[in-house]
């Protein structure tokens, strides 16, 4: 039995939808992007170093043998750990003879009160000489002016006591240890360093140019250790106007996170990204080609048929290029589709569709 002319024509029209559908499929897949306006970025690559917010090179403050070492070089302490003491014996002694002399001073500062309200009670003309009790008001008085100098005596002495002891300062490393056992120490000698590997701060130098540009909206990427680091975003604290002339650059400060993954003395790369002021049209760099006689070209995407497009190649000029973008000087309009994906082997004319983004 023959198929109608109908049948026959939807089974033609199938077949061609089909036949057109298997030839859209093996266009090649390219992913596409609009060319977008937007600020122009300046970036600089810059070299700097991490220095440890505070080293103190510590020291006594009182001359003496030192007697007792608690840490050695490499070490981690916490401020208030006793690192080094030395020799306090004699210190103590002198303390303990200025505590007798104030229970002395106050036992007879008891006494002199005492005396005193005794000749008040009897009253002063009737049993008493006025003048006996006048003496006995400046017996007070001097007796209680002698307690109040020993106190300060006291204070002073349990302040040399305390410079026996050489603390830590804050939460640290140390760094070098100088000093040892039986050495005899006067103030001013450098008993041991530590320093502070919590608080660090990454310092850079900035040619002078950017010194006006960076603002709030500026922006630092550290890259730490390895090329295959992420950059890590960092806080700009502070800049030094003061320039070194000899490299015409100024010193610009930043704090990072507290996991960013650096030590004192380290050398770290960033990235300083400052905006122009400037708007431009740009593009992914993925779409940017690049040809040894200098050409410098993108693909541009034309809706061809429903699911297809046309590709032709189209020379450029670029200028700057920031956060994986690429500022387009000449060559575009505006408004174009660009190829970003599958652009390594088109031809001028050719027929491509959209492929599943992420997909090669």
């Amino acid at each position: 039995m023959r198929p109608t002319i109908g049948r026959l024509g939807v089974l033609v029209g199938l077949g061609c939808f089909v036949l057109s559908h298997a030839q859209a499929q093996d266009r090649p897949g390219v992913e596409l992007e609009r060319v977008d306006t937007s600020d122009i970025i300046s970036e600089v690559s810059l070299n700097g170093t991490v220095n440890a917010l505070r080293t103190s090179r510590l020291s006594t403050a009182v001359a003496g043998l030192v007697e007792d070492v608690r840490v050695e070089t490499g070490d981690r302490v916490t401020g208030g750990d006793l690192l080094m003491g030395l020799d306090d014996e004699q210190a103590e002694f002198e303390l303990e003879s200025v505590r007798a002399e104030v229970s002395e001073a106050r036992a007879r500062l008891e006494e002199a009160q005492r005396r005193l309200a005794e000749a008040r009670s009897v009253g002063a003309g009737r049993n008493i000489a006025a003048t006996e009790v006048s003496a006995r008001e400046s017996e007070v008085a001097t007796t209680e002016a002698a307690l109040a100098r020993l106190r300060a005596e006291e204070k002073r002495h349990q302040v040399v006591l305390a410079r026996h002891r050489i603390e830590a300062p804050f939460d640290g490393v140390v760094s070098n240890r100088t000093s040892d056992l039986g050495e005899w120490v006067t103030p001013g000698d450098e008993l041991l360093t530590l320093v502070d590997t919590t608080n660090l701060r990454l310092d850079f130098r900035v040619p002078q140019d950017y010194y006006q540009r960076i603002t709030d909206d500026s922006e630092l990427l550290v890259q730490a250790r390895g090329m295959n680091q992420k950059p890590v975003p960092v806080t700009i604290e502070s800049l030094v106007p003061v320039s070194d002339t000899q490299a015409r650059t100024f010193l610009l400060r930043a704090t990072g996170p507290e996991d960013l993954d650096v030590l004192p003395g380290m050398a770290v790369r960033a990235v300083l990204r400052v905006s122009t002021g400037e708007q431009g049209l740009t593009v992914s760099r993925d779409a940017i080609n690049r040809y040894p006689d200098g050409r410098i070209t993108v693909w541009i995407a034309e809706t061809s048929d429903e699911d297809l497009y046309e590709v032709r190649e189209k020379r450029v000029e670029v200028g700057s290029s920031f956060d994986n973008r690429m500022e387009i000087l000449s060559g575009l309009e505006g408004d174009e589709q660009v190829v970003i994906r599958g652009n390594e082997s088109l031809e001028d004319g050719a027929r491509v569709r959209l492929a599943e983004r992420g997909s090669r």
